[in-house]
């Protein structure tokens, strides 16, 4: 199954530092924000929940329990935030609403109705802005329209001309700042739509002069752009405080971790893992209406503490080795690990980011979403909604779709019941494993009629004599022959002809059980889970 939908939180450690160092009062008094009111330490003046990629992912597919992702974990998370953090609003940057920059003719319509529940949701949940990647275009120009009114945002691309409902700016006012968002892509689109896409560095120029004409104090950039251009144009443009950094287009359903921030100048360049795998978080603090935020992530001592790093994992093994060669004085390595002790000290010290004493600052974590973090029940619904809605339109259009027919003298599929009159043992085997109920996996969901799920949930799909969406009569679940091929000639005479596949490899799993349906597999041990006591074992 393909992901529907969202690697370890970027400097988890030292952002959840950071956080209790910012509740220890001032030596230097209370610092005031935008307002001229003592500031909360906890509560941001603005923050951005930052996604980049999401192209399409609504959830992980649940073939392993707390995968990354799933659209309703991550509303329910920005709900408990926002009590926290109440002046808050999500930007994105890549492709958001589609996972190809083509539909296939089979998927167009799921696909569709995919991007409009995104679009819905994501509305309700505050999407502010977006910078397109060339996959917003798949589902037509229309269509595209139809999706950003949906989700009431607005889609900013300044280099680009003739791109229907696109703009190029928007200014947004939280707690008497104002914040200004410019939006670039390197989407490509087709020739019959008469789009025409211009230089990204004149644009963004062009969109921060007409913002700060506007009154904006804080300057981010969305840019579909990759990671290179982006940083260029921090360069170029140092008048940003933050980029939020997609990519222009992409295909498939791989998940990709997003790389660390870094800070070109004093801009932020930010980046998540894709499908809603992370949420990046964006917190400014305004103090004394300065717009020049120093960085309290730690990103600009990252070297220091991997050098710090390094240093102490030389210490750790060199004095490990010192006490297994028991021919060094006791004194020395007790010395040694003094000085262990120092730099690990010196880390901890590194790893801490609290506030500056005056000035404004900024903060960025990335979050992953995950199951623990709990439903929304709007967006549950809205799901709910969709894989029914799903469910019954592709029960309707593929009803009449059945496989091709195997060449001649080249076998089909018998099911596991005619397998079971001679292979009983196997048989039991099989009734213990989850593949015995894949099927049922997703019948519980109104999923079984879904093109980017039922292909791992049933046998022989899609293959001469096996099954299609909607024709599983006898092959639902993943049965023998998924692993050891069309049997019916087998099964007609078991003496003369071989199962096709007497020993599969345990390699053929990886059709289904690859990432990013598993967080990794290993089909060597995992093929231990299906066997047992005549069938593959004594």
């Amino acid at each position: 199954m393909r992901t529907n939908l969202v690697c370890a939180t970027l400097f988890a450690l030292s952002a959840a530092t950071a956080a209790c160092e910012a509740c220890r009062p001032s030596t230097q008094g209370p610092a005031t924000g935008a307002t001229g009111r003592p500031t909360d330490p906890d509560r941001p003046t603005v923050r951005l929940y930052v996604v980049s990629d999401l192209a399409g992912a609504l959830e992980p597919c649940g073939c392993v329990k707390d995968q990354k992702g799933g659209l309703d974990h991550a509303a329910a998370w920005i709900a408990e935030e926002r009590k926290r953090a109440p002046d808050a609003a999500i930007v994105s940057a890549g492709p958001l609403f589609y996972m190809d920059p083509e539909l296939k003719a089979d998927n167009a319509a799921q696909d569709r109705a995919k991007a409009e529940t995104l679009a819905r949701v994501l509305g309700k949940l505050g999407l502010l802005a977006f910078a397109p990647g060339r996959n917003e275009l798949a589902g037509g120009a229309p269509g595209l329209e139809a999706l950003v009114r949906a989700s009431g945002a607005r889609m900013l691309a300044a280099n680009v001309t003739g791109l229907p409902g696109a703009a190029s700016t928007e200014l947004r006012e939280f707690q008497g700042v104002k914040v200004g968002f410019v939006g670039v892509t390197a989407l490509d689109p087709p020739a019959a739509l008469g789009a025409q896409v211009g230089p990204a560095e004149a644009a963004v120029k062009a969109g921060v002069a007409t913002l700060k004409a506007q009154g904006a104090n804080v300057l981010v950039l969305l840019a579909a752009t990759g990671r290179g251009t982006a940083k260029r144009l921090a360069d170029a443009v140092p008048e940003l405080t933050a980029i939020v950094v997609g990519s222009p287009g992409g295909s498939g359903d791989r998940n990709t971790d997003g790389p660390p921030p870094e800070r070109v100048g004093d801009t932020l360049v930010l980046e998540t893992g894709n499908h809603l795998q992370t949420v990046g978080v964006l917190d400014l603090f305004v103090r004394d209406r300065k717009f020049t935020f120093a960085d309290t992530t730690g990103v600009e001592r990252a070297k220091q503490r991997d050098d710090v790093a390094r240093r102490i994992d030389e210490l750790r093994a060199r004095i490990a080795d010192w006490e297994r060669d028991g021919r060094v004085a006791a004194a020395d390595i007790a010395a040694r690990k003094g000085d262990l002790a120092k730099l690990e000290a010196e880390r901890a010290e590194l790893e801490k980011a609290p506030p500056p004493a005056t000035g404004s600052y900024l903060r960025f974590r990335s979050v992953e979403i995950r199951e623990g973090m709990g439903q929304d029940p709007g967006t549950k619904a809205e799901l709910s909604a969709y894989y029914k809605r799903v469910n019954d339109d592709n029960k309707a259009r593929f009803k009449d779709r059945k496989p091709a027919k195997p060449a001649a003298g080249e076998p089909s599929y018998s099911g596991v019941e005619a397998c079971t009159n001679c292979h009983d043992e196997p048989r039991a085997v099989w009734d213990k494993t989850a593949h015995a109920r894949a099927y049922k996996t997703l019948a519980d969901q109104s999923k079984e009629y879904n093109l980017d799920c039922v292909s791992c949930h049933v046998t022989g799909y899609d293959r001469p004599g096996g099954s299609t969406v909607t024709f599983v009569s006898d092959l639902e679940n993943v049965q023998c022959e998924q692993c050891h091929g069309p049997g019916s000639l087998h099964v007609k005479e078991p003496k003369k002809v071989k199962v096709p596949v007497p020993k599969p490899a345990a390699e053929s799993c990886a059709a289904c059980h690859h990432p990013p349906h598993v967080h990794a597999f290993d089909a060597a041990s995992k093929m231990d889970l299906v066997l047992g006591k005549g069938h593959g074992k004594k």
